[in-house]
């Protein structure tokens, strides 16, 4: 039996094209030296604009997954999950070997890795928990998946209380991380203050908190198939909710993103849940809603996007083009960060124009 067609949360494609803007930005400055703070991560504990748009996104790739059931499970399905989940890994890995060649340093994490074990994680928890229709169709169960967030963020939080600090080198996620595949295979600028590679942000133990926000993500979207008519409202006094719970906790568990805390988890899925229901709104209003069109061009095609971006920023570096560029915006601009910002952006650019023929055609990147 064929899937089910997905059902459109207006406003979904903008907010996903939001975060894919978001990163390519963000990853593809001018300068390494010259980037605003409210374009770079932050150091270690604290929150930058910057650190919502890798949560935003699993957010968006959640609502997608809460908007394509009812459907029959079957061995289609969970074919369809393995293929997706093995083929975000393996463009991790494809990227990792383009940027360095070298299978002993093959860095095993990332965002691809990430994308694909929080897909993977989350829609088998999503089918096992559904409940069956008189129809043999699968309903996801909105309080079992919620459940699961929430068990996964406490079950994280008494991990690294317990299993050591909040340090570089002496957190329980870093030290997971190096002992299963080795210094060697993560991060390489995940390093402590002697210059010891010690994490990597996008590591396997982390991973358990950022399916949360794939969770959380469904939920918004199943609150809204409930009733659409009132979604939005319990949608945004959920995110108040989350962002109240993350400040809350940040004391005792800090804001990280590069342990993705419980505290980041929570405060970024609100986050989320807030500019969705924007993005909703935006979308109602036929003017805004053509001024948002190219966020709408990224987000049907989230992932081609995103990897024409890593391209184009490798081929900038490798050929020089990223230094001329960055340096004859310098030269008329006289402030670097500008410079730096738009070189960015006209990478930005680059990949919109690439990506909007093929939205006319109705041609989507779909794994």
């Amino acid at each position: 039996m064929a899937s089910q067609p997905l059902q459109r949360l207006e406003g979904l494609d903008i907010f996903r094209g939001l975060a894919v803007a978001g990163m390519i930005i963000v990853n593809t400055p001018g300068s390494g030296e010259h980037v605003w703070w409210p374009l770079d991560h932050a150091e270690w504990h604290g929150f930058t604009p910057t650190d919502l748009v890798f949560p935003a996104f699993l957010c968006a790739m959640g609502a997608a997954l809460g908007l394509s059931f009812p459907r029959k499970v079957d061995a289609a399905l969970w074919r369809r999950v393995a293929w997706r989940t093995a083929a975000l890994i393996g463009i991790g890995w494809a990227w990792q070997l383009l940027v360095r060649p070298e299978l002993a340093n093959l860095r095993v994490f990332g965002v691809f890795p990430r994308l694909g074990l929080c897909y993977g994680i989350a829609a088998t928890i999503a089918i096992l928990t559904a409940r069956r229709g008189a129809d043999g169709r699968a309903e996801l169960h909105l309080w079992a998946i919620a459940g699961a967030a929430g068990a996964a963020l406490i079950f994280y939080w008494a991990a690294m209380a317990l299993g050591g600090d909040f340090t570089r080198g002496g957190n329980l996620a870093g030290y997971v991380d190096r002992t299963l595949v080795g210094t060697q295979h993560i991060w390489r600028f995940g390093r402590d203050e002697a210059g010891n590679v010690v994490y990597d942000p996008e590591g396997l133990f982390s991973t358990i908190p950022a399916l949360a926000n794939v969770l959380l993500g469904a939920v918004a979207a199943l609150t809204w198939k409930r009733d659409p008519a009132r979604a939005l409202r319990w949608i945004a006094i959920g995110g108040v909710t989350l962002i109240a719970m993350g400040l809350a906790m940040h004391p005792w568990f800090p804001l990280n993103k590069k342990l993705w805390t419980s505290s980041f988890a929570l405060l970024t899925s609100g986050l989320s849940a807030l500019l969705l229901v924007l993005c909703v709104l935006a979308g109602r209003a036929p003017a805004i809603r053509a001024a948002l069109t190219p966020f709408q061009v990224f987000g049907m095609n989230a992932i081609l996007g995103y990897i024409l971006s890593l391209l184009i920023g490798l081929a900038g570096m490798r050929l020089g083009f990223q230094r001329a560029g960055y340096e004859a915006a310098l030269s008329v601009l006289r402030y670097p960060y500008l410079a730096s910002f738009l070189y960015s952006l006209a990478v930005a650019l680059l990949v919109f124009m690439a990506l909007a023929p093929l939205h006319r055609r109705g041609i989507h990147l779909r794994l």
